[in-house]
């Protein structure tokens, strides 16, 4: 039985309780009802994505972001008519409400039983020296550092399983060979794993040159070895080729308070004080999705940094779409951010 009634918040609720009723919940929407319980708008992923985008506070009333002009059809209507109504707006769900406008029932386009399987081919980023956590790579790779018990880059892996990816290459370097050992080719995984070993640092878009021939017809996934998310890379791969992009890079919002008070002024001239203000800006979050018209061939320069390949792409025109993360995010690149994600995993929080 669908419990529709957890998915249901006041309009005066967070955009953050939102977010985390879609984490939790599998209907992927949110109704949003008013003090007499009547449906007056749906939350769904996108709607949060383009609030992130415009710098919207989570804690903000989640009627900023909702759609206030559901598609909904009256409790009476019959199957027939609400099958057709869903394939035809091409939706998952639609809330059947009374007279008075109350959700009474929540019809599902139930999807196939088998697992959706993509055939996009993911690039893991594996190869770095992960010198700022030294002394533990020492004798490991970065992304063989356990956290919770499991390795950074065995967490990924399991996640793109899950999700459907399983055409993984491995990019490797430093310590090479404790990678190849503990994947194999990946069969234990249910995956099959490759490797682009790179004989010298080649640049966090470099591993890409290496990628054989016959896997630049698709899109490709990729993706740095030392990132924890939780983000959804089904919706992230289709939202690329609905939006029809060249590349899209994934981004994450941060925050950062300026610890002092801040002048303002005008030549010479005192304008205004701001006691430590914060300042938000969107960072780059490490996942891309790239078409094979932005993959560099072997012809390309010897070394090749991701910021380097998208400012190409912009010269050329290309277009590059962002799609924000609101979901679990951490770049694991020094110490602090290690005994974060320690006490994330934990506390149960990825």
């Amino acid at each position: 039985m669908i419990e529709w009634q957890k998915a249901i918040i006041r309009d005066h609720d967070s955009i953050e309780k939102a977010v985390a009723i879609l984490d939790k919940a599998s209907l992927r929407i949110v109704f949003v009802v008013d003090s007499e319980s009547r449906l007056i708008g749906t939350v769904t992923d996108g709607d949060i994505r383009r609030g992130i985008l415009r710098h919207l506070s989570l804690t903000r009333p989640v009627a900023h972001v909702m759609n206030d002009n559901p598609i909904v059809l009256p409790a009476h209507e019959n199957r027939e008519n609400i099958l057709r109504v869903m394939r035809d707006k091409d939706i998952l769900q639609i809330p059947l409400i009374d007279d008075a406008g109350r959700i009474v029932e929540v019809e599902l386009l139930q999807e196939l039983v088998r697992k959706k399987n993509y055939p996009n081919p993911v690039v893991i980023m594996a190869g770095g020296l992960g010198s700022r956590l030294r002394p533990l790579t020492n004798d490991l790779p970065k992304p063989m550092l356990r956290i919770g018990g499991t390795p950074m880059v065995e967490r990924i892996i399991n996640q793109l399983v899950d999700a459907g990816f399983t055409d993984l290459f491995l990019s490797i370097g430093y310590k090479k060979e404790v990678i190849r050992k503990y994947f194999g080719d990946g069969s234990a995984w249910g995956a099959e794993i490759k490797y682009l070993e790179e004989t010298e640092p080649r640049g966090t878009a470099g591993a890409l040159m290496l990628l054989p021939e016959s896997k630049r017809s698709r899109s490709i996934l990729m993706m740095n070895g030392d990132i924890l998310t939780e983000v959804d890379f089904q919706k992230l791969i289709d939202f690329h080729q609905a939006d029809r992009a060249d590349l899209t890079l994934c981004v994450r919002e941060f925050e950062f308070q300026v610890p002092y008070g801040v002048v303002q002024i005008r030549g010479d001239e005192f304008i205004g004080l701001k006691e430590k203000p914060s300042q938000k800006f969107f960072v780059n979050a490490g996942i891309y999705v790239l078409d094979p018209i932005v993959i560099p061939d072997q012809t390309t320069s010897f070394h090749l940094d991701m910021p380097d390949l998208i400012n190409q792409q912009v010269e050329e025109s290309r277009k590059i779409s962002v799609f924000p993360i609101h979901e679990y995010w951490l770049d694991i690149g020094m110490m602090k951010q290690f005994e974060k994600a320690q006490a994330d995993a934990k506390t149960a929080q990825l």
